[in-house]
């Protein structure tokens, strides 16, 4: 089920109405149920795999609760991370190495056929099975309780506004606050709403809106050249950002309506002065996740230089790997874990403070590195990468044609450029302000006449860009 979609248009408000209707002792029940009715919509069948990683997760956590021997709590661990990690293997990464594994062979002139899978990713599937290991690592580390209640458990792995892509909830957090009795809160709920409203905002009126122009040129790369390549480049850089960050704030208003609060994933990541900074602000239960249960296990940075770039560089691998089964996503790790291992030797912590033209010049740095690494996100191969980014500039010795080839080669015409342009300039408005204060808030305390006629304005510029959107799914679905 798709939240740019009739039938989630439908299904929130039944949920919703149900949800607070219902006595709050049975309220996890109306999760459960809602949850599954969420994702079984897509295909009912991969339901199975959720619950088995929710029941594999629910019993280790128990077990391990349940023993003092040091041993075998670990070895409870680490059999529950087989077992979920494996599912998760084979259904996304098993074509990958198989692919690869003969790739290999045949270079070397021993021709090996690879066995291949015709299975089908399952929605959610990294999503659900890093918030269900989290948990069981926490439980071990004794971070979080181990929970008794199956069901509650299940709302926690399942519940509907972040099981297709996130943010992945903590347990400490978010277990407590579906287990906990409350009242309906207005202001939170209205809060929600709008939150959803402006997620909806950059899904819909922005990337959506660019996806119609530059998933060709992604698709057929060797066909275009100059101008459009950079074009591509840039604005998948902004559609990434506005589809994931979308979804992102849909799931957390959607959860506010519920009366559950999601964590922040986005902050601005496009205003960061460095690649390390962008990775504190982008995708934010993620990289956290990983800095707390790959990149800190390993030593962090408390084994000396050498092993803090080690770490770093296995870290953003597994994360490249993490984002799909390809050679580009392992690649595009590799990108960023080296330019924070740079930015470490070259630009020392303490030397990193700036202002005015200095911090405006490293956040155009940034974006442009960040642009640069995103072809080999949404490139099919790392030869089209390469293509792409060695073919940007043909044609630059004539800029005026050179600029004006790269609109007509990606049809993006006058008029509908103007109306991107509004669309993209009250995001980075939103963004600016939204370093200092909580824009949504400061909007809601303005006068009656003002903040409607803001609420009107964004409604309407959204509903105005439904068609050329088609309900297109959000690109995060894939992994």
């Amino acid at each position: 089920m798709l939240f740019n979609s009739l039938e989630f248009a439908i299904f929130l408000p039944i949920a919703f109405a149900v949800y607070w209707l219902c006595p709050g002792r049975f309220r996890w029940v109306v999760l459960v149920l809602a949850s599954c009715w969420f994702y079984m919509s897509r295909n009912p069948v991969y339901v199975v795999l959720l619950l088995f990683a929710t029941a594999v997760s629910f019993a280790a956590g128990i077990l391990m609760e349940r023993t003092a021997s040091p041993k075998r709590r670990r070895a409870v661990l680490l059999c529950a991370l087989v077992l979920c990690l494996s599912v998760l293997f084979v259904f996304k990464y098993f074509n990958f190495f198989s692919t690869s594994i003969s790739e290999v062979f045949t270079f070397f002139g021993m021709p090996l056929n690879p066995v291949v899978l015709n299975v089908l990713l399952p929605i959610g599937i990294s999503f659900y099975t890093f918030q269900t290991l989290g948990y069981v690592i926490d439980v071990y580390k004794d971070k979080c309780p181990a929970e008794h209640h199956f069901g509650k458990y299940a709302a926690f792995t399942m519940f509907f506004p972040q099981i297709m892509a996130g943010p992945i909830g903590r347990a400490e957090s978010l277990l407590p606050q579906i287990k906990m009795f409350r009242n309906f809160d207005r202001a939170k709920a209205t809060y929600g709403l709008k939150q959803m409203a402006w997620g909806y905002f950059k899904k819909i009126a922005i990337a959506d809106t660019i996806a119609l122009y530059i998933s060709k040129v992604f698709d057929r790369p060797h066909d275009f050249s100059g101008f459009s390549l950079v074009l591509a480049a840039v604005l998948f850089t902004v559609q990434i950002y506005c589809d994931f960050s979308g979804y992102s704030d849909i799931a957390i208003g959607c959860a506010k309506l519920m009366g559950i609060d999601l964590m922040k994933n986005f902050s601005c990541p496009y205003f960061s002065q460095s690649v390390r900074e962008f990775w504190s602000r982008w995708h934010i239960s993620l990289s956290t996740w990983f800095r707390d249960y790959v990149y800190i296990p390993l030593g962090g940075n408390r084994r000396g230089r050498i092993r803090t770039c080690i770490n770093l560089l296995i870290t953003f691998l597994i994360s490249g790997l993490w984002h799909g089964a390809n050679w580009t996503f392992v690649f595009w790790g590799f990108i960023h874990g080296l330019a924070q291992i740079l930015e470490n030797i070259l630009v020392p912590a303490k030397k990193r403070t700036s202002t005015g033209i200095v911090r405006a010049l490293r956040i155009i740095c940034v974006f442009i590195f960040c642009s640069i690494a995103w072809v080999f996100f949404a490139a099919n191969s790392i030869g089209d990468a390469f293509y792409m980014i060695g073919h940007m500039f043909d044609g630059a010795s004539s800029p005026v044609g050179y600029l004006q080839s790269g609109f007509i080669s990606i049809g993006l015409a006058k008029l509908p450029f103007a109306f991107l342009a509004v669309s993209v300039a009250a995001l980075a408005a939103f963004d600016w302000y939204s370093l200092k204060t909580d824009v949504i808030t400061a909007i809601s305390s303005k006068k009656t006449a003002v903040r409607w006629l803001v609420y009107i304005i964004l409604t309407v510029w959204t509903i105005f860009h439904l068609p050329a959107s088609n309900s297109t799914e959000f690109i995060y679905f894939q992994f």
